[in-house]
């Protein structure tokens, strides 16, 4: 896939935010570039992609050391001013999901329910600027025992709740506004190897003790709370699994694997690489992880050394660019791709055009991964089928 210049300075951003990278970025060099720029597109990739933060962080970066005056960002100024202040309200929502992170945990360990912060808000600290990460929700881990009493006592707290997956002990919660998801399983409706794998981590959390903490600020005392968190070497694999997860679903976007990015260059120099290999071949996803490292080294710029098993081959680097169209097309979670038809349509139409949709990213998957793409397409449709019979 050719970047257009927008796409093209949108990912020079991106990379100098990630990494904060001194040098003048690339793209302003070209002064045919800097003329065409269109900012209003870049911003709209940055939303896209929940990636409003770090793309401001890159034009930060170049503003601060380009020492060169005539590489002006020419962004305008009405423009710059919304951005900043649509980065200011992450701030704040950041700082709020933080103070209610707090509160909750304190609930909960109050009542006995030892409780794990995956995603999100942990893998946040690893970013330069943790408050400018556009958050989620809050995702806690538990065991069996613990997942009954966190239903029992965040129930009645909630404002809405969604319906559980009971085989995947899922639930999710509306509490003081934030979404709360309940965790009883590391489980990614993906093949049973890697469903093996999470299994195997989520016994190492609750009963190896392989677990960090941070900790977080409880507003209404005045005082911190120590939040328990999966220790690096079992969190890189999930949080890649989870990538996973979204990539063969519904889409994923540039948040996830900046993420798992981040997570990797945090941790680059405490990593067990031997654990970590046997993880990753036991799960069946070595194939997936090398093209996902082509893609965060081409395309994003993470330094090739710090990212296990990277094999700098013309051959993943194509793998890569199909990764870089789906990432494009999808947005953040899938939010990019046009859904209208679901209320334009009668169901039977629908269900053709949901077929004919995910017939085509199966056949780009399966230019990727070709067992994994087809057993996910056999999944997929049978959802697909569910779902319109249900009428969702």
């Amino acid at each position: 896939m050719d970047l257009d210049i927008d796409q093209h300075v949108f990912f020079e951003l991106l990379r100098a935010g990630l990494w904060r990278d001194q040098r003048p970025v690339q793209a302003f060099k070209s002064s045919r570039v800097r003329d065409s720029v269109d900012w209003e597109n870049v911003y709209q990739l940055a939303q896209e992609q929940s990636a409003q933060g770090l793309v401001l962080q890159g034009i930060e970066c170049f503003k601060n050391h380009n020492d060169n005056p005539h590489l002006n960002v020419n962004i305008p100024q009405m423009l710059l001013l919304q951005w900043i202040g649509e980065v200011q309200m992450i701030e704040q929502q950041n700082k709020a999901m933080n103070a209610f992170i707090a509160d909750l945990i304190e609930k909960l360990q109050k009542e006995n329910v030892y409780a794990v912060l995956v995603k999100g808000q942990g893998i946040a600290q690893c970013y330069e600027k943790p408050l400018w990460r556009s958050c989620g929700d809050v995702d806690l881990l538990l065991n069996s025992d613990n997942y009954k009493k966190a239903k029992q006592n965040l129930l009645p707290l909630a404002s809405d709740v969604a319906e559980e997956d009971v085989k995947r002990k899922h639930l999710a919660l509306t509490i003081d506004n934030w979404t709360t998801e309940l965790h009883g399983t590391l489980h990614t409706n993906l093949w049973s190897s890697l469903e093996q794998v999470m299994d195997d981590i989520l016994q190492d959390v609750f009963y190896g003790g392989y677990v960090t903490s941070l900790e977080f600020k409880e507003p209404s005392m005045g005082s911190t709370v120590q939040v328990s968190l999966p220790r690096a070497d079992e969190n890189v694999v999930f949080v890649f699994a989870h990538i996973l997860q979204h990539f063969y679903i519904e889409g994923i976007g540039l948040r996830q694997i900046c993420d798992w990015c981040r997570l990797l260059w945090t941790y680059k120099d405490s990593l067990n690489h031997g654990l970590l290999e046997s993880r990753i071949r036991k799960a069946g996803m070595l194939r997936e992880w090398k093209v996902f490292a082509a893609f965060a080294a081409e395309y994003l710029g993470m330094p090739a050394d710090s990212i296990p098993f990277y094999n700098n081959s013309k051959y993943w680097k194509r793998k890569a660019n199909i990764v870089l169209t789906l990432v494009l097309e999808s947005g953040n979670f899938g939010q990019g791709k046009d859904k209208s038809y679901k209320q334009k349509y009668h169901k039977t139409i629908r269900y053709c055009i949901s077929f004919g949709l995910h017939a085509k990213d199966t056949f780009r998957r399966f230019c990727l991964f070709p067992t994994h793409a087809l057993i996910m397409w056999w999944k997929l449709m049978m959802l697909v089928l569910m779902n319109e019979v249900r009428g969702k």
